[in-house]
C-alpha cells in the first residue's frame, strides 16, 4: 500500500526552536510523512521539547551540530520568531548553504526565509515570504514576488500559513 507514495525513500530535515510557527512546522511534517517521506526535526539540543508561538510542543529528533546533509533530500525552514534566533548559529548557516549549493530543496515559509537570507543563498533567486521580511529578501538579492508559492529551481518559498497547501504541494511535486 505504501509502495507507490511519491516521497518513498526521501528524507527531509527541518529546524525547530522555541517560538516556531506551529502550523508551518506541523503541516509540512505530516503532509510529507503522508507522502512517504521521513521527516527529521532538528533543534539545538537533541530530544529537547520546544514550544511553538501558539503553544504546541515539538521534540527534536536530533541536534543541529554535525548534521550530514548528504543523508537528506531537502531542508524545510518554518517561520515564527525561531528563524531570527537560529540564523545566528553558524551550524544552521552551514547546513543551509550545503543544501543550497548541492542543488537540494531549500523550502522556506513566512519568516523562515530569514535562515536562507543569513546563509546568503537567495542572491538572484525568485522568492516570496512574509510581508514583514520583504525588504530583507530584496536586500539579500532575492527577486521578490507576492505569490502563495514561488518555485525557482530547488528553492520553494511561501508567505504565510494560509499558503501551506500550495507550499506542500510544490515540495511533493519537486
Amino acid at each position: 500500500m505504501t509502495k507507490n507514495l511519491p516521497l518513498n525513500g526521501r528524507r527531509y530535515f527541518c529546524f525547530v526552536g522555541d517560538d516556531y510557527e506551529d502550523l508551518e512546522l506541523w503541516y509540512p511534517k505530516l503532509r510529507l510523512i503522508e507522502a512517504g517521506a521521513e521527516f527529521i526535526v532538528a533543534g539545538q539540543k537533541s530530544g529537547h521539547r520546544y514550544v511553538g508561538k501558539n503553544g504546541y510542543p515539538c521534540v527534536s529528533d536530533v541536534g543541529i551540530d554535525g548534521t550530514d546533509t548528504s543523508a537528506f533530500h531537502g531542508l524545510i525552514c518554518a517561520g515564527g520568531w525561531m528563524p531570527d534566533k537560529l540564523r545566528r548559529d553558524p551550524e544552521v548557516l552551514r547546513i543551509t548553504r550545503e543544501f543550497a549549493n548541492s542543488g537540494k530543496l531549500v523550502a522556506a515559509i513566512c519568516h523562515g526565509g530569514w535562515i536562507p537570507i543569513s546563509a546568503n543563498v537567495y542572491r538572484g533567486v525568485r522568492v516570496t515570504g512574509s510581508p514583514g521580511i520583504k525588504d530583507d529578501l530584496i536586500n539579500a538579492g532575492g527577486l521578490f514576488e507576492d505569490a502563495p508559492v514561488v518555485v525557482d529551481r530547488h528553492f520553494i518559498s511561501s508567505r504565510r500559513p494560509d499558503d501551506l497547501p500550495d507550499f506542500c504541494r510544490a515540495i511533493v511535486e519537486l
